[in-house]
């Protein structure tokens, strides 16, 4: 199985914090990772690496065997939050189009093959009764379905997401997880951080990060008690007590979301 990222001695840094230390790590293609650990531990730093928006301070990191770059080809970034301007009238159906942008190039004009990718995206979304309303009627989840949406009308074979279940509703984030665990029998390759110790065991690779890269393959290999103390720090708070959780609370279940409803994480 070929890998479609590969990180050598990878160093990130923002500013003059050094965000991820030097680190080797790995994404295989076609499958989905995870990359979990605690605040502050470099997992949206990697993922902004992989997608081209921080360069690498040292070390090599390439991703679909290239450099990676601004706006490559092929793959598609998801954000956690997307700010809509007040008032910038745009509609569930536009803004999903965006995606296509990149194909069409100056002027270009969208062809059928284009405004067929932006119905089959909305279908598998189910946000296609949603197509005349404007952004700034939906809800948060219903807002993060046209931008996963956005991202699969994109041409792509690697989709990257910011912590994509994180406080939607129930049936967004049961919708989303879905594409999550589709886009692979695809041939996409699928990265996505997150907090949620089940969503990292329902993927079939992992990323552990704690200010560098712990531990990284399979969630079995990766997810043990001696890796997770190590990320999180917990050793010494309960040396004393074997039958205290590894990981808080909020590590251990999905987050509330805004409706009251709790994602139970990801369904295979």
């Amino acid at each position: 199985m070929s890998d479609v990222v590969i990180g050598r001695d990878v160093v990130l840094t923002r500013g003059s914090h050094v965000a991820l230390a030097a680190s080797d790590f790995t994404v295989p293609a076609g499958k989905i990772t995870a990359i979990i650990g605690p605040n502050g531990s470099g997992k949206s730093t990697l993922l902004h690496a992989i997608a081209g928006l921080l360069p690498v301070t040292s070390g090599n990191l390439t991703v679909l065997g290239a450099t990676p770059v601004l706006s490559q080809p092929r793959i598609s970034y998801v954000l956690q939050y997307t700010t809509v301007p007040v008032g910038t009238p745009l509609t569930v159906a536009e803004a999903v189009a965006m995606g296509r942008y990149p194909a069409l190039g100056f002027l270009g004009r969208p062809t059928r093959e284009d405004k067929e990718k932006v119905r089959a995206a909305m279908d598998r979304l189910d946000i296609t009764d949603l197509a005349k309303r404007h952004l700034t009627e939906l809800s948060g989840g219903q807002r993060q379905r046209v931008y996963v949406a956005q991202g699969i009308a994109q041409d792509h074979s690697m989709l990257l997401l910011d912590e994509p279940l994180t406080g939607l509703d129930i049936t967004s984030a049961r919708t989303i997880d879905a594409i999550i665990h589709d886009e692979p029998t695809r041939g996409c390759s699928v990265v996505l951080t997150t907090h949620d110790l089940e969503e990292a065991r329902a993927a079939d690779h992992v990323i552990l990060t704690a200010g560098r890269v712990v531990a990284c393959g399979p969630p079995e290999a990766v997810l043990t008690s001696l890796n997770l103390t190590s990320a999180y720090g917990l050793g010494a708070l309960h040396d004393s007590d074997e039958s205290a959780p590894l990981l808080p609370p909020e590590h251990l279940h999905a987050h509330d979301h805004n409706d009251g409803h709790h994602s139970h994480g990801p369904q295979r």
